[in-house]
């Protein structure tokens, strides 16, 4: 095992609250085993921080009409205080607006540059006429090309989940003015992974002991093949390129987000008075490098971040990435943009911090999307909690302080049974050992709740109700090993239950500092006085875990998209009433607004064989100018017909969504053809 341990939490995205999908994923996971490692005396550090740059950002601030810093003062702040009240011990939370991470991002930029590694080109984007800007993919958005919902982003329906480009899209349009946008020629620096798949291919071979989910995706992309990746993008929300040609462009938020990880460490130094004892972490070999994240980050931190540092050279690659998978909600994916969500502020009104971390912990998608359910979550606090390791600790001390004066007893000629269960402490201990190095916490977490089992199985058969009069020695004997198992479960759990655990500790006399390694048969002294202490777990009563999903459902009804009122079927028709119908191919060459008309638009069309003026009430949802061009489906054989002074020939097919908004009716075959 190396000399230390840097753990790094995935960087969350500072435009809105932490949910449990969150804390499922990145945060507790690396909680639970930066606390165990401490326990055992590692010199170890969790670095984590906010990620404040990007695209998710500036959304945010447009949706409020605010500047994006205000967006992240907030939820850095708000988030940061969050963390603190779930227990998660953060040894440093930084954010990526920072002077220190602008610098340190775009020094490593520098250094690869100047190492030639990038190349530079162009490429055709989106570009918003009226905004004067380059559109990321988030700020395109359109009908979605699977399943026809009109609200897709340009990199994801989050109705369907499938990943699109922003060329996918459907009628797309600029998120920001609603414009429909022009393909217009940009210019970015790439990152070609394809010349690391090699190395990529051999080290990720190499790594022992990861999770066959993490493993399983790193080869599907190598399978692939990696191409390049630009590493710069237009928009003003940033760390600047820092050349002279990157005017109006910041490196893109996948290059410098994990480089967020170095520079906090920079700034947890320059606070611990050493400025240059981040390199001890981040540039010495005897460190374990150990990030912890969601799926939707294996790759940048398995691929492309390792590529980065690789091709630096001056730091230490990561020895695990022990990812999680997807955390659901009451058996439906958790999706905050639906309400379908339960944020950790909310959920600190009404519960205990300790209570989620045990119910959460024992349900992490650590190799499969998993399930939280408020039912499931009342289960494990009423029936292992309080039934077994608060109903063990509560009969340990009431019975020492109601016979023994609340002295610990002496132990005095054990029998077989009392010395093969203190022996349980140091077999359940390598248990729980042995699952927090391979990081299978749920499996820490049983291996722990198992000895409070034991002890409990333990008073029962022992009954130290009778003995206390028939044989108090044995009474003794029994009470002595319960307390003998409570002071070491008081130090196992407490990665798990932090807050519950220093007040257990406290009751029992048991050092704060106490470490892993002096976790054993005899923590506690024969005659060390105990408090009597309060029950440590309450029980959930039904009321109030209804009351948790009526919330959520409330909260989700609100944001559910309405259903579309499509206008019923008209009559039938036979095939001969459709066949006398010609629909004809044509695009659209002029157009004019009619004048003294709200509606109508005056439309030249290219019939091929001939040139159709036709009218159509579509001037509320086009302007003339940005429909020529269009290609469009025209029923040719339609009576010609007077408006407004002005003879139509012919009516252009036009489809209508949920929403009342008309879309073209296209064809891509030349102007003259028959549609059928």
């Amino acid at each position: 095992m190396s000399k230390r341990i840097l753990v790094t939490s995935a960087l969350p995205y500072a435009n809105g609250p932490i949910h449990l999908g969150h804390l499922a994923g990145a945060y507790l996971p690396a909680d639970l085993y930066t606390r165990y490692q401490r326990l055992r005396g590692k010199d170890i550090i969790h670095i984590c921080g906010s990620d404040e740059n990007g695209v998710p950002i500036t959304i945010a601030a447009e949706k409020e009409g605010v500047e994006p810093q205000e967006i992240v003062d907030r939820y850095h702040t708000m988030n940061k205080d969050v963390f603190r009240k779930f227990g998660i011990d953060f040894d440093y939370y930084g954010r990526t607006s920072s002077e220190t991470h602008k610098k340190t991002s775009q020094d490593i930029f520098l250094n690869l540059y100047e190492q030639g590694i990038f190349s530079k080109r162009k490429q055709e984007q989106f570009y918003d006429e009226e905004a004067d800007m380059f559109l990321p993919d988030r700020y395109v958005k359109g009908t979605c090309p699977n399943c026809g919902h009109g609200e897709a982003y340009g990199d994801q329906c989050e109705n369907c989940g499938t990943s699109l480009s922003p060329t996918d899209l459907i009628d797309p349009v600029s998120a920001i003015t609603g414009n429909k946008p022009i393909v217009k020629e940009t210019e970015h620096w790439f990152l070609p992974l394809g010349d690391f798949q090699e190395w990529l291919e051999e080290w990720i071979g190499s790594r022992k002991n990861w999770k066959p989910n993490v493993l399983g995706q790193c080869k599907s992309w190598l399978d692939t093949g990696l191409g390049d990746r630009a590493v710069t993008r237009d928009l003003s929300w940033g760390v600047p390129v820092p050349l002279p040609d990157g005017e109006g462009k910041v490196l893109y938020v996948w290059f410098d987000a994990p480089i967020g990880y170095i520079s906090a460490t920079k700034e947890w130094a320059e606070i611990k008075g050493d400025p240059d004892l981040w390199k001890t972490y981040w540039q010495d070999e005897d460190t374990s490098l150990i990030h912890f994240i969601g799926k939707d980050n294996i790759v940048f931190h398995c691929i492309m971040f390792p590529a980065t540092l690789k091709q630096h050279g001056d730091y230490i690659l990561p020895e695990n990435v022990p990812a999680n998978e997807f955390l659901n909600l009451e058996g439906k994916k958790l999706s905050t943009s639906k309400g379908w969500a339960v944020w950790l502020h909310e959920y600190l009104e009404d519960f205990e911090a300790d209570l989620l971390r045990y119910a959460l912990g024992t349900t992490l998608p650590e190799t499969k999307d998993s399930d939280f359910s408020w039912k499931d979550f009342q289960n494990r606090v009423n029936s292992e909690l309080a039934d077994i390791l608060g109903n063990f600790v509560f009969r340990t001390h009431s019975f020492t302080h109601r016979f023994f004066d609340g002295a610990v007893p002496d132990l005095s000629n054990p029998s077989e049974l009392d010395i093969k269960t203190l022996k349980e402490i140091s077999n359940q201990k390598k248990k729980i050992e042995k699952s927090y190095e391979s990081f299978r916490f749920r499996e820490a977490i049983y291996e722990t709740m198992e000895l409070a089992r034991i002890g409990n199985r333990y008073f029962t058969e022992t009954e130290p109700w009778k003995t206390r009069k028939e044989n108090p020695e044995a009474c003794g004997n029994t009470l002595y090993v319960c307390l003998q198992l409570t002071a070491a479960l008081s130090v196992l759990f407490e990665p798990i239950l932090p807050n519950k655990m220093h007040l257990l500790k406290e009751q029992l006399g048991v050092p704060e500092t106490i470490e892993w390694d002096l976790v054993d048969d005899h923590i506690l002294p024969a005659g060390q006085l105990i408090e009597e202490g309060d029950i440590l777990f309450e029980k959930i009563e039904d009321e109030e875990v209804e009351a948790q999903i009526n919330k959520l459902k409330e909260r989700a009804s609100k944001n559910e998209e309405p259903e579309k009122d499509f206008p019923p079927l008209k009559d039938e028709i036979d095939f001969g009433n459709f066949a006398s119908l010609d629909l004809r191919a044509g695009k659209i060459i002029a157009a004019k607004k009619v004048e003294k008309s709200n509606k109508l638009i005056r439309i030249t069309v290219d019939m091929g064989f001939e040139e159709r003026t036709i009218l159509s009430g579509i001037a509320e949802f086009f302007e003339a100018d940005d429909i020529v061009g269009q290609s469009v489906c025209v029923v040719a054989n339609l009576a010609p017909k007077k408006m407004m002074g002005i003879e139509s020939n012919g009516m252009i097919l036009m489809g209508e969504d949920s929403k009342g908004t008309l879309h073209f009716v296209e064809t891509d075959a030349e102007p003259g053809s028959p549609v059928t």
